[in-house]
C-alpha cells in the first residue's frame, strides 16, 4: 500500500507490516535541505500513525544513502546561512527524535555514502543497520568549519565509546562498511547485491514477531539513553548555527563545493 508515492520521501506498507521509507533526491545523494527534512518528518509521522506497521526499512534511492547536509544550498544562503541552518537543523532534530520514538523498529539498509548529519545521524538513529560492503561512512561536520547534529553527539559515543567517537568526528575518516562493522557502528555487512534482499528479510523476521515486546525492547534500550539525546539536541542547534555564521563555515562549504583543501583561520 503508497502511503507516500511522490516526491522527495516515498512511503510503503505491505501486507506483513512492512513498511519502507525511502530518501528519493537520488540528484542530489539525497543531501538534506529544509524541504527535504520536512518531507522525511512527515513520513515519519505518517508511519507512525500506521496501526499495521511493525518495521520500517529506511533506505535511499540513487548511489548513495544519504551525503549529508545539501551543501550547494547551504552555500547559496551567505550570510543568512545560520538562520536557514536553524529551521534545518530543528527539522532534523525532529526527524531523529522521530525515529527513536517510532513505536517500532528501524531497519536501514546504506549504501554509497552516509555522510553528515544527515547520513551518519541517521545511522545512529537507527535500531540495526545493515551496509553493503561498499558503504562508507563518515561525519564531515568538522571538515566544513560545523558541529555534529541529529543527535550524533549523543548516540554515536554510546555506540562506538568516546574514543572512537572523538576520532570520527574530529579527525573525520572514512570509514569503510568493515570497519564501521568493528567498531559496533553497524549491525551486518553484506555483499552489494545482496543488501536490499537481507534488509528486507531482517525486517520480516521482526514482523514476523510479537510487535508489543519489539516495541517494549527498543522503548527500554533506548530510554536511559533517549533522555540524554533529547538534553543534547537544543545545544547541538544552538552550536550548528553559531558556527554557521564564522568565517570558516563559509570557507568549508566553499572548498567541498570547489573539491579542494579548506584553509581555516579561527574567524
Amino acid at each position: 500500500m503508497k502511503l507516500i508515492d511522490t516526491g522527495m520521501v516515498l512511503l510503503d506498507l505491505d501486507e506483513d507490516g512492512v513498511g519502507h521509507l525511502r530518501l528519493n533526491r537520488p540528484e542530489a545523494a539525497n543531501g538534506m535541505n529544509v524541504p527535504f527534512l520536512r518531507a522525511l518528518y512527515d513520513g515519519i509521522m505518517v508511519a507512525t500513525g500506521q496501526p499495521g506497521l511493525r518495521v520500517l526499512v529506511l533506505s535511499g534511492e540513487g548511489p548513495n544513502f544519504c551525503a549529508g547536509g545539501d551543501v550547494k544550498t547551504f552555500a547559496s544562503k551567505g550570510e543568512a546561512l545560520p538562520d536557514y541552518l536553524r529551521e534545518a537543523t530543528a527539522w532534523l532534530q525532529n526527524v531523529a527524535a522521530g525515529l527513536l520514538a517510532l513505536p517500532v523498529p528501524v531497519v536501514t539498509a546504506v549504501h554509497g555514502f552516509a555522510a553528515g548529519g544527515g547520513g551518519l545521524g541517521l545511522v545512529c538513529a537507527s535500531d540495526i543497520v545493515v551496509a553493503a560492503e561498499s558503504a562508507k561512512f563518515m561525519s564531515g561536520a568538522a571538515r566544513v568549519g560545523m558541529a555534529p547534529d541529529a543527535g550524533s553527539s549523543a548516540t554515536l559515543p554510546q555506540l562506538v565509546g568516546v574514543r572512537k567517537a572523538m576520532e570520527i568526528l574530529l579527525l573525520n575518516p572514512t570509514l569503510s562498511a568493515s570497519e564501521a562493522l568493528e567498531i559496533g557502528l553497524i549491525t551486518k555487512v553484506v555483499p552489494d547485491e545482496d543488501l536490499h534482499a537481507e534488509a528486507l528479510a531482517v525486517a520480516r523476521s521482526i514482523a514476523a514477531g510479537a510487535p508489543r515486546a519489539h516495541g517494549a525492547i527498543k522503548r527500554l534500550v533506548w530510554s536511559g539513553l533517549g533522555n540524554r539525546v533529547e538534553a543534547q539536541l537544543p545545544e547541538e542547534a544552538r552550536t550548528v548555527s553559531e558556527l554557521s555564521g564564522t568565517a570558516d563555515a563559509r570557507e568549508g562549504l566553499a572548498a567541498v563545493l570547489e573539491r579542494r583543501r579548506p584553509v581555516f583561520t579561527g574567524n
